[in-house]
């Protein structure tokens, strides 16, 4: 009784944790702000699904979006801090990856896969024409072909 209660109430603590509110980061120079909201929009959240810095609401979103605030309140430049993010988690960070031998994957991998995909198809309605004209073929009859 002792050690299902006990797991009970250890199912109950996620309920209790606080969690750390987003809280949003912004300048005071206009231009610094628009920089910052440039720069969430073009690095992709490592964790999330196809999301920008700006969108996902992931606890090392948060953390990145609190490094390219740093970065920029220290005075790097926009190169420097996308330099930054690619030393350290390569490529995939940048929502546009630049077009070079590690990162083709990624920019012909859609077109090859829907290039197969539009192939596949196309065999398997010729297939399916095929044999429904086969299959609709009129068959002759015993006394047709001893008539002839």
């Amino acid at each position: 009784m002792r050690t299902t209660g006990f797991a009970c109430l250890l199912m109950l603590v996620p309920l209790f944790t606080v969690r750390a509110a987003d809280q949003p980061l912004s300048f005071a120079d206009t231009d610094l702000q628009s920089r910052f909201e440039t720069l969430l929009s073009e690095l992709r959240c490592l964790v999330c699904q196809n999301q920008t810095l700006a969108d996902s609401h992931a606890e090392l979103a948060q953390d990145l979006r609190h490094e390219v605030f740093r970065l920029l309140s220290e005075g790097a430049s926009d190169e420097d801090i996308h330099a930054f993010m690619v030393a350290r988690y390569g490529d995939f960070v940048l929502y546009n990856p630049p077009v070079k031998k590690t990162t083709a994957a990624l920019w012909v991998g859609p077109g090859a896969f829907l290039l197969c995909a539009l192939i596949l198809v196309y065999r398997r309605v010729s297939r399916s024409q095929q044999h429904q004209a086969t299959s609709e073929r009129p068959a002759t009859s015993e006394a047709e072909s001893d008539a002839s």
